[in-house]
């Protein structure tokens, strides 16, 4: 079989309907791969049992002339943050060790009646709190790209560290992950791949364990633009189990990557040009904006002003949400429990011992924040910023029809940098958390290497809803880009 890492959703979809390969010879070899790629540590429980079962009846639906669509037969990782049937769920805690779900959330289960195969349960910053999956319980995850000349370990991006590892390492040919303040945009970005959050409410959240219930949002981690627009057709949809599901009809997301971006007016906030910002990153985005042009599209200057204060609101009703959630882990029904003398000291033991050192810090964090006499100083006051910075988009989208900034404001670092500074490891997100705040669709699409050869992502923004104007333009950038280059990894 071919390099794994060629395999796209599209070309596995094609050769399957052609009879070119079996479901069940293509799972074979990607569990080969996921076995001989341990070292990067993207899976937290394999499923190679399971994965070999859904690829069977995958076989027999297709003969049988039933297959359920381009996703039916396709290898996939997902996230250790959905729940699955009878198939250990951590979140990558302690608390959540042994929790097994008697259900399965709606994103897997909408991926698994589509005919996804499911090859194991990927690692990810515990909680999903993190910019650099190392907070996992179950240990850090190895980004497959190094730096030229180098051997240093460089971290994945997170949450969804694991699942970039696996898509990135040829492990899986793409997998689920989910997005609260970029969790799938940076990770993308740090692995040369394509990430995509939808509009809050796109996919449903039931099922999910939850990180912050206003900010979550899955989307896919694929290798191309095409094979995001695929996953998200599948995944998302009106969920009558999640309050925040819209009741949307879903536009094709896959015929809108075929349209080019002449006519396009792609928006540039001056506000996302930060001091000290590395001139790879500056180059690629004039790049960008110039692949723009080209294309035919008119470049526009736009200004988001409140955006200064998008990441100081995220860290305020991030971890006020995630200290309400969390509440939950207390030892009596899910995971891991330590005996007490008292039902409080057993509380006590429990949360210490389950929880890692970063999601005790934002537990903290919001519960100060929410705690009488700081509520309206800080929480009220956070989202009274956060209607503002929604506001900005929505006079700018008035204007243009995407807006080109960069991913990140790095590459992928060496674990163990910023270890001992959270605010250094925040601004990770300074360009992704504005557009979670204010629910809107976004996606990083790789657009080169830096002078170390790592892989550097462009994202792009657009209205609520507006997802097939994203794929048209992340599409038209991905063509202009054209990144072929991969990690080196021997499987």
């Amino acid at each position: 079989m071919s390099d794994l890492r060629d395999w796209t959703i599209a070309s596995a979809a094609d050769a399957l309907g052609k009879g070119d390969v079996s479901s069940v010879e293509l799972t074979d070899a990607f569990i080969d791969a996921m076995e001989a790629g341990r070292t990067l540590n993207a899976f937290i429980t394999e499923t190679p049992e399971l994965a070999r079962e859904r690829a069977g009846a995958s076989d027999t639906r297709r003969k049988n002339g039933d297959a359920q669509g381009p996703m039916d037969g396709v290898p996939i990782g997902m996230k250790d943050l959905f729940c699955t049937e009878g198939v250990r769920t951590t979140a990558a805690s302690r608390i959540l060790d042994n929790f097994i779900p008697t259900y399965e959330s709606t994103v897997s289960g909408k991926l698994r009646d589509a005919g996804a195969v499911m090859l194991g349960k990927t690692n990810l910053d515990e909680f999903a709190m993190g910019s650099a999956n190392i907070t996992s319980y179950f240990g850090s995850v190895k980004n497959p790209w190094t730096p030229e000349g180098a051997n240093a370990n460089l971290v994945p991006g997170g949450s969804s560290g694991g699942s970039v590892a696996a898509v990135s390492g040829g492990l899986a040919i793409a997998a689920t992950g989910t997005d609260t303040g970029g969790s799938i945009r940076q990770p993308a970005s740090f692995t040369g791949l394509v990430g995509m959050k939808p509009t809050y409410g796109r996919c449903s959240r039931w099922g999910t364990v939850a990180f912050a219930s206003s900010l979550d949002q899955a989307g896919p981690l694929t290798r191309t633009v095409e094979d995001a627009a695929i996953m998200l057709q599948v995944m998302s949809g009106h969920d009558p189990k999640d309050s925040t599901s819209l009741p949307m009809d879903l536009p094709d997301f896959r015929a809108a990557c075929t349209k080019n971006a002449k006519g396009l007016r792609v928006g540039i906030p001056r506000e996302y040009t930060l001091d000290g910002m590395p001139a790879d990153i500056q180059k690629l985005w004039e790049q960008g904006a110039q692949w723009f042009r080209d294309m035919g599209a008119e470049i526009v200057e736009v200004s988001l002003p409140h955006t200064k204060y998008a990441l100081p609101t995220y860290y305020i009703v991030a971890p006020a949400e995630a200290s309400s959630n969390l509440a939950r882990y207390d030892g009596v029904r899910y995971g891991h429990r330590v005996p007490g003398d008292s039902l409080d000291e057993m509380y006590e033991l429990t949360r210490g011992e389950g929880f890692g050192a970063e999601v005790q810090r934002r537990v903290l964090i919001g519960t100060y924040v929410l705690s009488a006499g700081y509520y309206d100083a800080y929480y009220v006051k956070a989202q009274q910023v956060r209607t503002l910075i929604a506001e900005d988009f929505k006079n700018v989208f008035a204007d243009v029809d995407v807006l080109l900034t960069p991913t990140a404001p790095s590459a992928a670092f060496a674990e163990g940098e910023k270890m001992d500074d959270p605010i250094a490891m925040y601004l990770n997100d300074v360009f992704t958390v504005p557009a979670s705040l204010a629910g809107l669709p976004a996606i990083s699409v790789p657009g080169g290497l830096d002078a170390n050869g790592l892989p550097l992502g462009l994202q792009l923004i657009s209205g609520v809803c507006q997802e097939e104007t994203l794929f048209r333009a992340a599409s038209a950038l991905e063509q202009a880009a054209n990144f072929t280059s991969r990690p080196e990894v021997t499987l």
